[in-house]
């Protein structure tokens, strides 16, 4: 049994059992959450596709941690000019586990 869940502006395929690293999700660590945006569901063989949502489909996670993604560098040059500009960025995510596809 899969399904596939929209969060954070992203789609995810997803079993039960899995662990994932999605969007910073509010939530505290251990904690159960349950996300509705659930674009498919398919058990063996019998496939829901909603339009866009499935209805009454929900997926139950649980929190795992609140990390931070790899460093992103944007370097901008321009040469002859003396134009350096560097940054970075550390997008926050959320790591869950999968623990039950309700459909």
């Amino acid at each position: 049994m899969y399904a596939v869940i929209k969060t954070g502006g992203k789609q995810y395929k997803v079993a039960v059992g899995e662990v994932l690293r999605v969007e910073k999700l509010n939530a505290e660590v251990n904690e159960t959450i349950e996300l509705a945006e659930v674009l498919l569901v398919s058990n063996e063989g019998d496939m829901k596709v909603g339009t866009p949502l499935v209805e009454g489909a929900k997926v139950t996670v649980t929190i795992l941690a609140q990390v931070k993604g790899d460093k992103v560098v944007n370097f901008k040059y321009k040469p002859k000019t003396g134009y350096h500009r560097k940054k970075g960025h550390r997008q926050l995510l959320t790591e869950i586990k999968i623990t039950a596809i309700n459909a």
